[in-house]
């Protein structure tokens, strides 16, 4: 690493390392922490987040589903802290994700769900906090001090945090291999290039999004990076739902994005960014389905609910480079800081 790279690409190089380490590091707490979801068996799984944690929530959501078919909803964390209510939660496992670990109404709701029952987790870069003091097990992310404003290795880590969780708690070897070779499946994502896109959105201040199932989590946190390090107004869309409406303003040479996965949605999302290519969009796509959107490199990891994480590693190396591209620093988004401490 060089002097003059910014935080953001130093930590986006920095992911299959720290990955690495997580998984060095946690493996202890993730056994205790599956065996008592094994032991109490809930009926339903609630996530505690904002920001870029409540995309990597969403992430877990479609992978607890998909892989022990429980129901999980995401639950705001004003329930708690604004309308000071408690749910009933006496049979559910609520889990928290907060890098810092110290926003008010983060660690609100937990303390709202272990009073009303739940078994609380908490996946956090900061073991010693409010959140790991309400919650009955903290898994440390390991990723060391993350200097960048917008979250990178930290938003990763945490997706694998709960997929090692999820491998453990269901017994699912093919998807425990998965996640332990991550480290080499993201170190292929980090050398993707996608800087053709970055000449080609020259001009252009909005764009889509598109993914679909744990792929749509990804879009959703990828929109949101458009937003902060770059000024773009990008919007994500499920592949299921863009022809509702968003469509309409899908203009001859509008920007979209298709983040496809190689799972059962990749076809959703490759027909749909082919078809608006084919309309006249400006349309990429990270899939070797053949139509008109013009297809960017991926690294695939083997697994269907690892294999979207790897596609948000390369999508932070190509927004990095766009956002020095457009004179502006992605370590300091303007009206931006690091902690957010909502009430």
């Amino acid at each position: 690493m060089t002097s003059n790279q910014t935080y953001m690409r130093q930590e986006v190089l920095a992911i299959p390392a720290v990955v690495a380490n997580f998984l060095d590091q946690s493996g202890a707490t993730l056994d205790a922490a599956a065996a008592v979801l094994r032991e109490r068996n809930p009926a339903l799984v609630a996530t505690v987040a904002r920001g870029s944690s409540d995309h990597a929530c969403a992430y877990l959501k479609y992978a607890i589903e998909l892989t022990l078919g429980l129901p999980v909803a995401s639950i705001g964390p004003s329930i708690a802290s604004i309308y000071g209510k408690d749910l009933k939660l006496d049979r559910a496992v609520a889990i928290a994700i907060s890098q810092s670990g110290k926003s008010p109404d983060i660690v609100g709701m937990t303390q709202s769900a272990r009073r009303s029952g739940a078994t609380t987790i908490a996946i956090t870069n900061t073991a010693a906090s409010p959140l790991a003091e309400a919650s009955d097990f903290t898994i440390d992310l390991h990723a060391g001090v993350e200097k960048s404003v917008a979250a990178t290795k930290t938003f990763v880590t945490s997706v694998v945090a709960g997929l090692s969780l999820v491998g453990r708690w269901s017994g699912d070897d093919a998807l425990n291999a998965a996640v332990n070779d991550l480290p080499n499946s993201l170190a292929k994502a980090v050398a993707c290039d996608w800087s053709e896109m970055i000449g080609a959105l020259d001009g252009h201040n909005a764009l889509y999004v598109l993914g679909r199932g744990p792929g749509f989590a990804i879009a959703n946190e990828a929109a949101l990076k458009f937003k902060e390090t770059c000024n773009i107004q990008a919007e994500s869309y499920s592949a299921a739902e863009v022809m509702h409406g968003p469509v309409a303003i899908v203009t001859p040479g509008y920007p979209v994005l298709g983040l496809a996965a190689r799972d059962a949605a990749e076809a959703s999302v490759a027909d749909m960014a082919h078809k608006l290519a084919g309309q006249g969009a400006l349309a990429f796509l990270t899939s070797d389905r053949p139509g008109a959107a013009r297809a960017l490199p991926f690294a695939a990891t083997g697994h269907p609910i690892t294999d979207p994480l790897s596609l948000i590693v390369s999508f932070y190396g190509f927004v990095e480079a766009l956002s020095r591209h457009r004179g502006l620093n992605p370590d300091v988004p303007p009206a931006l800081k690091k902690v957010t401490e909502t009430v």
